[in-house]
């Protein structure tokens, strides 16, 4: 655990270094490398920004606008797509976001069906140890609970073996991931889970082959054996509608709430840099009826801890709405400022605190990039990468 914790150091001044060392290689390096799977050790030719990312330690624009001082829009095309994947997932779930509460519903069903289906928790648990007999999954499960890391890449693979091959529900996978990956993102991590299945793009489901894995681990896994070479026969019901995005306040004065979806908030401090009072929200735990990784809670405990001596604040650590309410109750708070936070646990948490009534108000403030870009996921990601070149003009000074 502490390994990794050097390795992907929970501070934004290690992901503004890891970043400066990537940006002049995200052009050709990147559109040639990416594909070949490295280790959280030995990252070949992608970023490992990812960590950073996922809890905005850095935004998508400092990325982009560190990218481009370097290179064209053109030349860094496939790692621009990549950084806007983020926002494409993250705008689909957020116009659908029922499609989250399926997933955490399926999940408890799913829970007591393992703990009474001795057939079900056994393959379940031979997945997530790395016991089924396939060598490049059992190397990948084990490589995932000791780092915390999976090449994007290796994660469809795994995904593929683990829906067509072995046949266990999808939900269970996505959900070993969250448990486990230091950038477990609720958005990318459940419909990529489902894209692999083939029942986010309808009908396209992903298999995986012993040809391209031994490609792309350079021969290290050669021949793998027993994968499945049709796909498994699961429901695809139709995508829910896209509907209008939650609302979001006006900056105000009042307390802030920092929490772990967006740990450089910017717009936040612009918003309010007075601050009546302040409380921290890790709301990971809820994602999952499992226990979370260790390494994944200390590197986001740690990841606060870095916010808070940067912004020089100190207050209660919370974990759910009552808390939150009790704080703001106790500590006389006239309304909590806190800034947006996408489709996943964190939402579900400031969604139950507004549902509680007779409390303060709480006020989120999106950020103006995820304004623009969420509503523009209506369809698939090829329709929505058509608006980037605009995107890029309006939010990325790259110099």
């Amino acid at each position: 655990m502490a390994d990794m914790i050097d390795i992907f150091p929970p501070a934004r001044a290690a992901a503004l270094e890891r970043l400066q060392a990537f940006a002049p290689k995200a052009g050709q390096n990147y559109g040639e490398g990416r594909n070949f799977a490295g280790t959280a050790t030995s990252l070949g030719a992608v970023s490992g920004l990812s960590p950073y990312l996922r809890t905005r330690m850095i935004s998508q624009v400092e990325v982009l606008e560190a990218v481009l001082s370097y290179q064209t829009a053109e030349d860094a095309s496939r790692f621009v797509a990549e950084v806007f994947w983020r926002s494409y997932w993250q705008g689909w779930l957020a116009l659908r976001p029922s499609v989250w509460d399926s997933y955490q519903s399926d999940l408890g069903q799913l829970q007591n069906d393992i703990a009474t289906q001795s057939g079900l928790r056994q393959r379940w648990q031979d997945a997530c140890t790395g016991q089924i007999g396939i060598a490049p999954f059992d190397a990948w499960a084990h490589e995932l609970a000791a780092n915390g890391y999976l090449h994007n890449h290796v994660r469809m693979w795994f995904a593929s073996i683990w829906v067509h091959t072995l046949k266990l529900p999808w939900q269970l996978g996505a959900d070993f991931f969250l448990r486990h990956l230091l950038d477990g993102c609720p958005a990318s991590n459940t419909l990529g889970w489902k894209w692999v299945a083939g029942i986010q793009t309808i009908g396209k489901p992903y298999l995986a082959t012993s040809e391209n894995i031994a490609k792309y681990t350079d021969g290290r896994f050669e021949n793998a054996s027993g994968l499945a070479d049709s796909p498994a026969d699961i429901p695809a019901p139709p995508h829910p509608d896209p509907q209008d995005l939650w609302r979001t306040g006006t900056p105000q004065s009042g307390a802030w709430l920092l929490h772990e979806e967006d740990l450089n908030p910017v717009h936040l401090i612009a918003a309010c840099p007075a601050p009546t009072g302040f409380a921290t929200l890790s709301a990971t735990a809820h994602q999952t009826p499992w226990q979370m990784a260790p390494m994944v809670t200390d590197f986001r405990a740690q990841a606060m801890a870095d916010a808070q001596n940067r912004f020089g604040v100190d207050g209660p650590a919370l974990k759910d709405a009552k808390a939150l309410a009790d704080w703001a109750q106790n500590s006389g708070i006239e309304r909590i400022i806190t800034a947006d936070a996408p489709v996943g646990p964190t939402k579900t948490v400031l969604d139950t605190y507004d549902q509680l009534g007779d409390v303060p108000p709480l006020i989120r403030l999106r950020r103006d990039f995820d304004a623009a870009a969420w509503p523009l996921a209506t369809k698939g990601f090829f329709k929505f990468r058509k608006h980037i070149p605009d995107l890029l003009d309006r939010f990325v000074q790259a110099g």
